[in-house]
């Protein structure tokens, strides 16, 4: 499990420097940004555990910031703690009513406190499962809430992705590099997502497994996952050493001790659309999903093992 991030968003050097340094010491990765859109583009590359938060930004308030994190799918889960100057009663209304923050702190401020509320936060947020521990994608209950939002709209695709051979990779690597697959495949996921989706996609991963779900439009979807399939196919390569990416497969040995060959890591995605239903619960909607990606784990008849996508839902 790495560490809990923090995002400091903080336009006076010293009083962001003085977080950073603590909340560094206190073994937390720390990430900072001195402007709002600055804040907004670490989100959307690295999902924070938890945000300190400025009001009175240069470039935008701080409150615009949390709600911008509030409406999106994929940041909605993130605590967010104001730090601020700014103690009238409106502001305080604003900052805990219209953005929903946990908390809001008047400077000046006793760090201790700060850090007291931050680490209660976060462990709140571990019992109610919100983000995975290792990747920090959505997860749980947050996940199931985007499901739910799908069964009352139309016009969304739902991709759920798999990493096959990942518990082989395990076996023969370990668990620390298996997370490091977990973490290039959530990377990955994102930065595409970034690049070709929406600002209201959704990208979030299950609690068990290597499994992750992306919900967009559907000729966005499609778009997304081509091209996380070729990227995939082609970057997974580098976490085998070159004995297995040359061979092209791995050998593990089965509940008998025998070694079998398993092929190297690949993704099976089965993608659904609202035409594909109607759908009346998210555990029918999950089951079709994972339909939906075992068809598309089917074994091919060629040797090496390639990622494949399935649409639509098997009648």
């Amino acid at each position: 499990m790495g560490k809990d991030k923090i995002l400091v968003v903080e336009d006076a050097p010293d009083i962001l420097g003085l977080l950073r340094i603590y909340f560094t010491s206190q073994g937390y990765e720390v990430l900072t940004a001195m402007r709002g859109q600055a804040a907004l583009d670490i989100c959307r590359e690295t999902l924070p555990n938890l945000a300190l938060l400025d009001v009175g930004l240069p470039d935008m308030a701080g409150f615009e910031v949390g709600k911008i994190l509030r409406a999106s799918p994929r940041t909605r889960h993130i605590p967010i703690v104001f730090l601020t100057a700014y103690g009238e009663r409106q502001d305080r209304l604003k900052g805990l009513g219209e953005v929903q923050a946990q908390y809001y702190i008047v400077k000046p401020f006793d760090i201790e406190e700060v850090h007291t509320i931050v680490r209660n936060l976060l462990e709140e947020a571990r019992r109610k499962n919100q983000s995975h521990p290792i990747t920090n994608l959505p997860t749980a209950e947050t996940l199931n809430d985007q499901l739910r939002m799908l069964l009352s709209t139309t016009g969304w695709a739902l991709a759920l992705v798999h990493i096959n051979g990942f518990e082989a990779f395990t076996q023969s690597y370990g668990a620390i590099v298996g997370e490091d697959v977990l973490k290039f495949t959530a990377l990955l996921l994102s930065e595409i997502d970034n690049e070709l989706g929406a600002a209201t996609d959704f990208v979030g991963q299950m609690v068990v497994g290597a499994d992750f779900i992306l919900t967009s439009s559907p000729e966005k979807t499609k778009a997304i996952c081509e091209k996380l399939i070729t990227r995939f196919d082609n970057e997974v390569g580098l976490h085998y050493n070159y004995k297995h990416r040359k061979q092209g497969y791995l050998e593990v040995p089965d509940d008998r001790g025998v070694l079998r060959q398993t092929t190297l890591m690949s993704l099976s995605i089965g993608v659904l659309t609202s035409q594909d239903g109607p759908f009346y619960d998210i555990r029918e909607l999950s089951e079709a999903a994972e339909e939906a990606r075992r068809s598309a784990a089917l074994p091919p008849s060629e040797p090496t093992r390639r990622s494949i996508i399935q649409y639509g839902r098997s009648r």
